[in-house]
């Protein structure tokens, strides 16, 4: 994105710079000011980009401090808009509570994308290219009972697309290495056996056992 809009003209740097609240909120008073400032210094002449952003608010807490870097935030984007490109990032639901809370904030957001979930075959293919990424690979078996995984996942709350797969794939290779070590004693294992994936590594995961439950009801 940076790297476009650079292209384009549009910014004068073609950096990009990705913070979270944690980068921008101070945990005491004086704190959040210098914390804020930074950020955007770096960011001049570039993309800074905020994931999860309804998080820098918290009105249920008054001794927070993220209000305190809405306020710098608004300042810079009205006085240097043409110098600095922001993204709010987060799910459109949260988004929507966020931009209702602080209506400064969404009179200077002038566009806003809202990105469908990915299909469960997309992911199955993301999930693939991050295994591939770390030298693992997925029995065709596996495969399939992944698929089943996602669009089981997908049904159940904080889905959250790539981020689900990441977590879902992470726990397989824990079981996968859970079920070599228990196996290694009988048989000498080879290189595929330490990086191949297989249905077993999926099944006992959560999300069988409850579709399990339901049907046993």
């Amino acid at each position: 994105m940076a790297d476009i809009l650079y292209k384009l003209g549009y910014i004068r740097k073609g950096h990009l710079l990705t913070v979270t609240r944690d980068d921008l909120v101070g945990q005491y008073i004086g704190h959040t000011a210098p914390k804020t400032k930074e950020v955007l210094k770096k960011a001049m002449g570039g993309v800074l980009f905020i994931d999860e952003a309804y998080y820098l608010y918290k009105p249920d807490n008054e001794r927070d401090y993220g209000s305190e870097a809405i306020e710098i935030l608004l300042q810079v984007m009205e006085n240097q808009r043409d110098d600095l490109v922001v993204i709010l990032a987060g799910y459109k639901e949260r988004m929507d509570v966020f931009y209702e809370s602080n209506p400064g904030l969404a009179s200077r957001i002038a566009n806003h994308v809202d990105f469908p979930d990915y299909t469960p075959e997309e992911l199955c293919k993301i999930g693939k290219m991050m295994l591939d990424e770390q030298q693992y690979q997925i029995t065709k078996e596996g495969e399939e009972i992944l698929l089943r995984y996602i669009q089981l996942r997908k049904e159940k709350p904080l889905f959250a697309n790539a981020r689900s797969m990441k977590n879902a794939l992470d726990r397989a290779r824990l079981r996968q290495a859970n079920r070599l070590f228990e196996t290694s004693s009988d048989k000498t294992l080879t290189k595929a056996d330490l990086v191949t994936l297989d249905v077993s590594d999926f099944l006992q995961s959560r999300v069988f056992q409850e579709e399990s439950e339901i049907i046993n009801k």
